[in-house]
Parts: structure tokens; sequence; C-alpha cells
């Protein structure tokens, strides 16, 4: 059995037997006229209005659930990709109605002509409503679908390798000093009983060299 409903009217399910084809989406363009002239259904449809724009209701049955995951995938991004064309085209009417709604918060006078207009852009305003509210639902059910994908075109190549930090090395050097010539040394002796202090004259100290320093 193949299912369509109509972007207008999105609570609107017509069923015709056989799979989605031409021939079955003139059926239900039939049996959508017929809805129509009995009054059954009070739905406006824009000039030029095909079978082609019809959209496909899908369940997933028992063999479909156990498909391959990128095929459920690609699906579910396709259906959101068809939700996002429908509510772009809905969008720009549905706001405009929305904007004349303020007008009967007012205390201007309203004449009954833009009353009616109201009234008549109610209905557009249901339409892209409802379908804005399945197609916010299906974009949060397609962020699983969107990283199936992504794991699954990722490259065998994609793994960054984390560079190696080179070492630098904190040993030092001791420049010795030679030929030092000894100097005379002086002690100085305390007289209240400190420890006596000894002075070298022009002594000479050893100073450590970092290895990582540059000869010029």
């Amino acid at each position: 059995m193949a299912r369509y409903t109509l972007a207008q009217s999105p609570e609107v399910v017509l069923t015709v037997a056989g799979k989605d084809s031409p021939k079955a989406r003139e059926k239900a363009m039939a049996e959508l006229m017929e809805l129509m002239d009995s009054g059954k259904l009070d739905t406006d449809l824009a000039d030029g209005f095909s079978p082609d724009q019809f959209i496909e209701v899908r369940e997933l049955s028992m063999s479909e659930d156990r498909e391959d995951p990128i095929t459920q995938a690609v699906q579910v991004l396709n259906n959101l990709a068809t939700l996002k064309i429908k509510v772009q085209e809905l969008r720009s009417d549905a706001m405009q109605v929305r904007s004349q709604i303020d007008i009967l918060f007012t205390d201007e006078i309203v004449s009954e002509e833009q009353i009616n207009s109201i009234k008549e852009g109610f209905k557009t305003l249901k339409s892209f409503a409802q379908l804005n509210m399945k197609f916010l639902d299906a974009r949060s059910q397609a962020e699983n679908a969107r990283q199936v994908l992504d794991e699954a075109l990722k490259s065998p190549n994609s793994e960054v390798k984390t560079p190696v930090e080179s070492v630098t090395s904190n040993e030092v050097e001791t420049v010795e000093v030679t030929n030092v010539v000894s100097e005379p040394v002086e002690v100085v002796t305390s007289t209240d009983g400190e420890e006596p202090v000894i002075t070298i004259e022009d002594a000479i100290v050893e100073v450590p060299v970092s290895k990582s320093t540059k000869k010029k």
C-alpha cells in the first residue's frame, strides 16, 4: 500500500493500492479530488498542483528494520531534506499571516476584508506549524543518521599521530679553570667567640655552563 500526504494538510493521509509510482499517485490525486468535491476535505490547493507534489508517508517494516544501517541513515536524511523544502515553501506565507494576527490584539479598526484574509491565512499557518514540527522532530532523529554516515566515510588514514616532542637535556657541564695562581689567604679572628672568617683575594669561582648554550 502506498500512503501520501499534503504539505498544505499534513493530517490528511491518502492510501492507495500498490507501491509508490506515477500510477499510484494518480489514484491518490483522484481520491483527493473526490474528498474535496464532497466537502469532506477543506484544503486549498495552489494552481498547478500535481501528483508529484504528494509526500510519501513511509513506516519501517520488519524487513526494513534489518536493512543496512547506512541505507537507513540515507533514508532518514532524505526525508529530512524533503521536509526542509516544504517548510521553506510555506514559511514566507505563514510568517506573513502570523504578523497579521497581532492586529486582533489592538484597538485599531480592522475591516471585514482584513478579517477574512486572516481567517483564510489560518489554513496556511496551521499547515506550516504542523509541518515545521515534523521537520524539527526529523532533524533531531537525523543526528544519529549523520553520525552513522560520518563513521562510514571516515578515511583509514584520518587518525592524526601525536608529534614526538624533542627532549632538551638539562645536564650541565663544569668548566674547569686551570693554571690558577694561588693568592694569599687572610684569616680574620673574631674576638667575640664567633668562628673565624677566611678572606680570599681575587678568588676564581667555577661557573656551570648549560650544554644547550650555543658556541659562537
